[in-house]
């Protein structure tokens, strides 16, 4: 019965933007995986009848890319929705006049701290930072279990991060200077440094140097990590800091562009994209974890009310974000 509401929902929104919209396509730029979102667009186009046009990342300046772009085009905006695999990035526009606000009754179930107060982006399929290990180099023993950890000795030059300048990694790093505070979370890096640790190209590189046994162990994000044990048995996860900090969630979030030229289309798109539909399906395809209750999911899915989160402020976290882009690239350039 919920499906058919839902349905009938973006049928009727269909039929009204049909009258105010004449053209019958939306953009969408996303810094989500395309092997992940393009199936979803392709989805929606065939149920609407709704063109998609996207515009996608690429691995190695995954979220970077789209984000510049769209503050580009701020004054002549060519794309209507906004498709994150994180929430800093979303408050990044928020922040600059970029976005517009929207509440999709399709997310009433999802929890007030995966939304914007003003209805600027909604999150929805959450993934989380992990740690992921080669069980033939680490005895279960001496997998580490926090990620201060990968400061020790014994871990000299056998941890790997993707490169901190892009993507989750710059998420990771500024929710630490958020939760711990600058001083702490300069040291660690320094220390982190000091050990010799693998700046990657990316979390799918994290996940090959790990499969190849090139490293013990690397931080990535669920989705590379289910992938990598779907392609090596000897392969494992960690939720880290489940005795400290917590780990880091990630929802995918979604926003309006403001003064978009298909507005009305973007919405259809945004309520279709925050559907429990939606989200059973991302859970299938990449392991993400549905913010909706009562959502199906394959067995090996974690669900978040098992994992300890770390407890962040969005907003603090993406002016953060903003805040340290020099001394990250110092950070990651210096021998």
């Amino acid at each position: 019965m919920k499906k058919i509401t839902i349905v009938l929902a973006l049928f009727i929104v269909l039929i009204i933007s049909s009258c105010s919209n004449n053209t019958n396509e939306v953009v969408v730029y996303t810094s989500v995986d395309q092997i992940f979102s393009e199936p979803i667009l392709k989805g929606f186009e065939k149920e609407t009848g709704i063109k998609v046009k996207a515009v996608y990342d690429t691995e190695e300046t995954k979220s970077t890319g789209v984000l510049n772009r769209l503050i580009a085009e701020k004054e002549n905006p060519q794309c209507d929705l906004f498709w994150s695999g994180d929430p800093v990035r979303t408050i990044v526009l928020k922040n600059k006049g970029i976005t517009a606000p929207y509440q999709s009754a399709i997310a009433q179930d999802i929890d007030d701290a995966f939304k914007d107060a003003d209805n600027h982006w909604t999150g929805f399929s959450a993934r989380a930072r992990v740690l992921i290990y080669n069980k033939n180099l680490l005895e279960k023993a001496d997998v580490p279990l926090s990620i201060f950890d990968l400061t020790k000795e014994k871990y000299n030059g056998q941890i790997a991060i993707a490169n901190p300048l892009f993507g989750t990694t710059t998420f990771h790093i500024a929710a630490l200077f958020s939760t711990i505070g600058d001083e702490k979370a300069k040291q660690f890096l320094a220390d982190l440094k000091k050990n010799n640790v693998v700046i990657a190209t990316s979390n799918g590189d994290v996940k090959k140097r790990v499969i190849q046994g090139e490293i013990y162990c690397g931080l990535t994000d669920t989705d590379d990590a289910y992938e990598a044990m779907k392609e090596s048995a000897n392969i494992g996860i960690v939720f880290l800091d489940q005795q400290g900090i917590g780990s880091l969630i990630m929802p995918n979030t979604l926003n309006l562009i403001k003064n978009a030229p298909h507005t009305e289309n973007g919405k259809i798109l945004m309520d279709y994209l925050l559907s429990k539909e939606t989200e059973a399906k991302l859970a299938k395809s990449c392991a993400q974890m549905p913010l909706h209750k009562n959502v199906e999911t394959p067995e090996n899915i974690p669900s978040l009310d098992h994992i300890i989160p770390m407890k962040i402020d969005y907003g603090k976290t993406s002016q953060k974000l903003e805040e340290i882009q020099d001394y990250l690239k110092i950070w990651t350039n210096d021998e």
